[in-house]
Parts: C-alpha cells; sequence; structure tokens
C-alpha cells in the first residue's frame, strides 16, 4: 500500500508529525514518528482526533496552517454577504409529511 505524506512538523527533540493520505483518498491521518531515543513507535491517528486535541499544541497549529494554506493557494474567496439559502440548502427535498410553504 502506498502513502504519501508530507512533514507538518518537526520538534526540536526530533520527534515529526506527517499529514499522511493512502491509496483509498478519504484515509487521512496524521503519523507521528517519535525521535529515535526515546525508544518510541511510529503511531497513526486519525485526523479528527488529532485535530481535536490540545489546542495550543504546535503541531496542531502546523496541520491548521497548512489546511489553511491550501484554501489560500486555491484563490478562494468569501462573498461580502450572501442573500441566497445556505450551501447545500437550495437543493434540499422537503421530508416525508413535511409541508412546502408556497413562495
Amino acid at each position: 500500500m502506498n502513502i504519501a505524506r508530507k512533514l507538518i512538523y518537526a520538534a526540536s527533540n526530533g520527534d515529526r508529525w506527517f499529514l499522511c493520505v493512502s491509496e483509498n483518498p478519504t484515509d487521512v491521518f496524521v503519523l507521528h514518528e517519535p525521535n529515535g531515543p526515546s525508544g518510541g513507535r511510529p503511531s497513526r491517528v486519525e485526523l479528527s482526533t488529532f485535530l481535536s486535541s490540545g489546542a495550543d499544541c504546535p503541531e496542531r497549529l502546523a496541520l491548521l496552517g497548512v489546511i489553511g494554506s491550501l484554501v489560500a493557494a486555491s484563490g478562494a474567496t468569501v462573498p461580502a454577504s450572501s442573500s441566497g439559502p445556505e450551501p447545500g440548502a437550495a437543493g434540499a427535498e422537503p421530508t416525508p409529511g413535511e409541508m412546502v410553504s408556497p413562495t
């Protein structure tokens, strides 16, 4: 199995964190490689777990910076104001039994 990885943070003690994706593009995770002298083993951390832990830890902040740079690089913009429905709501169908108000 091929796993692509991108270094997101290298600590001064030699620990490193990588953003990884396997051949299945929905399999995205963080790989922590501890420094050699610690004797630790590399560990896989699910992305949701990694992002929800340690609000101010530098490796988490580094990953958020990588994610933010992807958005900035895409040239995505946010409209100043939105008068339309929220994203995804425009094509929503009423659930069975739900009243549909005339427009």
